[in-house]
């Protein structure tokens, strides 16, 4: 092998004729046929030939040269029959070397051409022969069958990938207007690129389509989904990308239908304190079905006897039956402007276990004995039996609070435990909420909804303590559970005791700690308290239906999960609860751009949060976003300044809204 050797190597599934220029140590340095100077390792070379060009002739001849080189060579490979070969070589099943194989094809006066030709049929042709370019290995019969079925795979795969990338592009130019049945498997391949990206299993075939059709990135996928009819345009992709169930399997709507309409006291455990008597309410949001708690309180001597009722879903939903193991798969409710996904069927969830008016319910009181001045003197955890008097939404408590005592009284309760938080600590948050919803006709309602209200601060307040009791009774009991702990924020922005802005409300929930979820108590100290779970939404998130399965074990009502299996079960759900959270999150604030789609260029008032490099990062006031300018050296605004901008774009599908000063 000297300068001007003509050799073969495979780059790119393809083989290249070449020239070598250049020799050093195991490394050439080579002119191929496209005109293009690589360096190859000695031992790539698939073919060294014995002839040799002229290297000082000039580049141009040498490339004339190589191609009509590599036109004989592939003419010569195209009269080989491979099949033939192999039936002659299969019976010997040993190797063969280059020269053999070049005399059995080529009989007579065979040279370098020849034996390029015989290496390029195998490669072009690679079902009967496994080579390694200068001897050759025939396939046995079985591996034969499956190399001809796996390159009939691999030509229909071709073949759709070609007719997929046509079919794309042709939709994108708008020349599709319906997904015909043979184009199903395309759309099918997209859709699932479209969605899982490199996780798909049809991820290579999906680029390959992309790639055809001339588009460098997937987000098309979804305009031309809605174009030919397989998505809606307001099309929720989350949930399949997340892989969120929302239907439930017939067998488990089956054995919820089973259980009867009416309760059937008889049969609850004598346990159970009888307070159907007792006066209560609940307090949630309009139209709301799934109420999981109510609230009463009593006047005792010169104290109140608060109680917090919480509907017991574990004496309806048991503890690995049937609905409980699809229960876990979901792990929460999820609550969207435009859709609701149940964490437990609909007809327990909004039915036989919500804490209806007038309807006898199993539940677990919280009794607290405590002053106006939310002086706590004694609490009991009781299985109970309850039948709710009154349902009050938010808005309905809000206008009684002056003229219901029982209102007026949680509501001071409430407050006055708020401040005994406050001075343990407790980082206040008071960040008002964008509620959005859309109706069947497509309009798009946003209000923005005040969380100090008098009925949603005494509810939240009277929750707090309620979980904070239960904690405190799990804990005395030596009882896993769901404890949620908190460290102290990274920083404290403001003192609790002047009201903070709204900037210095978002800045501090930037500065607070991640909650610790673990199976033992530790203190919370964004709540102000010293242990803390969640119990009082059994309906909608199952980590409160597990630890309400651990008081209820506490009183002999079933067997208690162990600390281990509460580990394990908090690492199962870690996954479907944060995808859940997630396509919350990003739902609402879908159908919120939707919404400011049709404002733009309206004026909004925006608080500066904080100057960047080369953006400064503001809130939009109304609509509680934060969004980017891009930074300019004459603006002359920094941290908590107010300033006017003008909505210029805004995308709801990707996520997109673009403000300018002014």
């Amino acid at each position: 092998m000297e300068i001007g050797t003509i050799v073969e190597y495979i780059d790119q599934q393809r083989i290249f004729c070449a020239v070598i220029v250049e020799i050093a140590d195991q490394r050439v340095r080579l002119l191929n046929e496209d005109n293009r100077e690589v360096s190859q390792r000695v031992n790539r070379l698939s073919h060294v030939s014995r002839n040799r060009l002229k290297t000082n002739g000039g580049r141009d001849k040498l490339i004339s040269a190589l191609k009509e080189t590599a036109v004989r060579r592939k003419s010569l490979s195209e009269t080989l029959n491979i099949k033939e070969l192999w039936e002659v070589l299969s019976p010997m099943n040993e190797w063969v070397d280059l020269p053999t194989m070049t005399g059995l094809c080529f009989p007579h006066n065979a040279n370098g051409d020849h034996e390029a030709a015989v290496i390029r049929a195998c490669f072009d042709n690679r079902i009967y022969f496994k080579f390694n370019y200068d001897s050759f290995f025939p396939h046995s019969e079985a591996e034969v069958e499956k190399n001809i079925l796996r390159e009939k795979e691999k030509a229909l795969k071709e073949k759709l990938i070609e007719e997929g990338g046509d079919w794309l592009k042709q939709a994108i130019a708008g020349s599709v207007k319906n997904l015909t049945p043979d184009k199903a498997p395309v759309a099918e391949i997209l859709k699932s690129f479209y969605l899982f990206g490199k996780e798909s299993p049809h991820s290579a075939e999906g680029r390959a389509i992309l790639a055809r059709a001339g588009l460098e990135n997937a987000e098309k996928i979804f305009d031309v989904m809605v174009a030919v009819g397989v998505w809606d345009p307001d099309y929720n992709a989350d949930l399949r990308r997340f892989e969120i169930p929302i239907e439930f399997p017939g067998p488990v709507l089956k054995q919820a239908d089973a259980f009867p309409e009416a309760m059937d006291i008889k049969g609850l455990s004598p346990r159970r304190k009888n307070l159907v008597s007792l006066p209560m309410m609940t307090i949630d949001g309009q139209g709301t079905m799934d109420l999981d708690d109510a609230i009463s309180i009593e006047t005792e001597g010169g104290y109140y006897r608060v109680g917090v009722h919480i509907a017991d879903v574990g004496e309806t939903v048991a503890r690995e039956d049937i609905i409980d193991r699809e229960v876990i798969r979901r792990g929460t409710s999820i609550y969207m402007p435009d859709m609701k996904i149940s964490m437990i069927p609909p007809r327990l969830a909004e039915n036989i276990c919500s804490l209806k008016v007038g309807e006898v319910r199993p539940a677990i009181s919280i009794f607290f004995k405590i002053s106006r001045y939310a002086e706590l003197f004694d609490f009991e955890v009781v299985p109970s039996i309850v039948r709710v008097g009154r349902q009050l939404t938010y808005n309905e408590v809000d206008q009684m609070v002056d003229s219901d005592e029982s209102i007026w009284l949680l509501n001071e309760i409430a407050c006055n435990f708020r401040r005994k938080r406050l001075s343990a600590g407790a980082v206040l948050i008071t960040i008002p909420e964008i509620s959005v919803r859309v109706f069947e006709t497509g309009d798009i309602s946003v209000r923005r909804q005040d969380r100090e209200s008098p009925g949603r601060m005494f509810v939240s307040e009277m929750m707090i303590m309620a979980n904070w009791l239960m904690a405190r009774f799990l804990a005395d009991h030596d009882m896993p559970a769901v404890f949620r702990g908190q460290p102290e924020p990274k920083a404290r922005l403001y003192s609790q005791k002047k009201e903070p802005t709204l900037f210095q409300n978002w800045m501090q929930r930037r500065m607070l700690n991640r909650v610790i979820i673990s199976p033992n108590p530790e203190p919370h100290s964004g709540l102000g308290l010293d242990k803390y779970v969640t119990a009082t939404s059994p309906i909608r998130k199952y980590y409160d239906l597990v630890t309400q399965r651990q008081i209820r074990a506490c009183f002999g009502m079933g067997k208690p999960y162990s600390e281990g299996e509460i580990e394990k079960m908090l690492q199962f759900l870690k996954e479907p609860l944060a995808n859940a959270a997630l396509a919350q999150t990003r739902r609402n604030q879908y159908w919120l751009l939707k919404y400011l789609e049709k404002h733009v260029g309206a004026k909004e008032e925006a608080i500066v949060l904080e100057n960047r490099r080369d953006k400064t990062v503001i809130l939009l006031t109304s609509w509680l976003l934060e969004c980017k300018l891009q930074a300019a050296s004459h603006w002359n605004i920094k941290p908590q300044d107010l300033v006017r901008v003008t909505i210029a774009h805004v995308d709801a599908r990707r996520e997109v809204i673009s403000v300018d000063l002014g």
